[in-house]
């Protein structure tokens, strides 16, 4: 990804301090930040024309596809779709096939991460060979490759003896590690959240115990052995509760939501539709309560979409058949900005931190602050024309969502990576 020259003029910049003016960008770098900036000879000018610009956003959980399931998605189909979103980092899950779980197939995939992606898209790895085995990866190594840290998502360690293991190892390599939190024993063929919801549509149920057990679990490893735990896609009241006493007694663990569990709860689900079929499912109304006061109150770190793009058939049919998941990355920005901050639930800032400035700082990204110095990767927004949220203008593969036709603020005009216009709503028009 090549750098280049910019001046962004007449913008309003959150990110996080305020101010309205130019931006300089220099051989991907800012430059120079105020007002009323000379514009150098034959450097290409953005006028934001009094829009928001913003650092760019940071998603610490995305789903690629990429290598063996590219019908679903792909790194370039992803990325792009990440752009359109307002985000310039994401970090990609390691279940793909085949799972990265030697220096081979993982120096493969990195590189192609690098050569396809027009953001920044770096890398989880394994914690196990093949997600499922007991059989731990080569960390140190790994870790020397590139990859941001270890994650089994999609299927998390089920043995306490392998994460313990696992935790040691991972700590002693300098990394974080993400868990997807689910006993399995627990899950057996549930679809949906246990409930009245599942009782009345007749479908299997995952109770809230699938969730907080392992994740107690968990932090009590973690605790043991000092590793940076990071907990992914957190849905229950019982796991905030958990949080919040783990933080309190010095454990390093950091956590994400993603805006579905910020925003539905399983009385939206009104029929058999595999839309609002995710893992964790959609809980009650308490906890989607409990998960957005613990991201306001800090106990939950950041949002993360766990954007997972699936095929038409590999949604399709009933809640009990359909795959799990949805995307998120080209919804999630303008979704919360119109449920949180246009309600005074929250402040600009406050959803820039959480969605950039927190998760940049958590894992050590260079991203999540406008000032001089810092790397050119800006999202430009327009704050104040509702639109329709429409698939048909999706740069993903996946059109798995629930939220397709509700309407919002929040379009991405412009995505800037390293200087670059990798996405300008002008030129593509959408």
């Amino acid at each position: 990804m090549t750098s280049q020259d910019l001046m962004i003029k007449n913008a309003h910049v959150v990110g996080p301090e305020t101010f309205n003016g130019d931006i300089r960008i220099q051989n991907g770098r800012i430059t120079a930040i105020g007002t009323d900036l000379p514009v150098a000879a034959g450097t290409p000018v953005y006028d934001a024309a009094g829009r928001t610009v913003l650092p760019g956003l940071v998603d610490v959980h995305v789903h690629f596809r990429d290598p063996g399931q590219t019908a679903k998605e792909t790194i370039a189909t992803g990325s792009k779709a990440a752009a359109h979103g307002g985000f310039t980092t994401v970090v990609a899950m390691p279940n793909v096939t085949p799972v990265p779980d030697n220096a081979a197939d993982l120096a493969a995939l990195l590189a192609k991460n690098k050569q396809a992606g027009v953001v920044h898209v770096h890398q989880w790895a394994p914690i196990t060979d093949a997600l499922r085995s007991d059989r731990l990866v080569d960390f140190e190594q790994f870790k020397k490759m590139g990859v941001l840290g270890f994650s089994n998502d999609g299927v998390g360690v089920q043995h306490a003896a392998t994460m313990m293991a696992a935790m040691a190892g991972v700590h002693a390599a300098g990394a974080p590690l993400a868990a997807h939190i689910e006993d399995e024993s627990l899950r057996g063929n549930g679809v949906m959240n246990a409930g009245p919801v599942a009782d009345k549509l007749g479908l299997p149920g995952m109770s809230n115990q699938t969730e907080s057990s392992q994740l107690a679990r968990d932090l009590d490893l973690a605790a043991a052995t000092g590793v940076h735990y990071h907990a992914c896609h957190i849905s229950t009241r019982q796991s905030v509760d958990l949080i919040r006493q783990a933080k309190a007694a010095g454990v390093h663990v950091t956590a994400e939501v993603t805006p579905h569990h910020l925003l539905l709860e399983d009385t939206d689900i009104t029929g058999d539709d595999p839309n609002f079929k995710m893992n964790p499912p959609l809980r009650s109304h308490a906890d989607r309560q409990a998960v957005v006061q613990g991201l306001l109150d800090g106990t939950l770190d950041m949002v993360a979409t766990d954007h997972a793009p699936h095929t038409l058939a590999d949604k399709g049919g009933t809640m009990r058949t359909a795959a799990f998941g949805i995307v998120g990355l080209e919804t999630a920005f303008a979704l919360l900005y119109t449920r949180f901050v246009r309600s005074d639930r929250m402040s600009l800032p406050e959803l820039v931190a959480r969605m950039s400035t927190i998760p940049a700082a958590a894992f050590n990204l260079p991203a999540g602050h406008i000032q001089i110095g810092a790397p050119a990767d800006l999202t430009i927004m327009d704050l104040d024309t509702p639109y329709q949220i429409d698939s048909n203008t999706w740069f993903s593969k996946g059109v798995n969502s629930p939220f397709i036709g509700e309407t919002v603020y929040g379009r991405t005009q412009a995505t800037i990576v390293a200087g670059r216009l990798v996405y300008d709503q002008q030129k593509e028009g959408h």
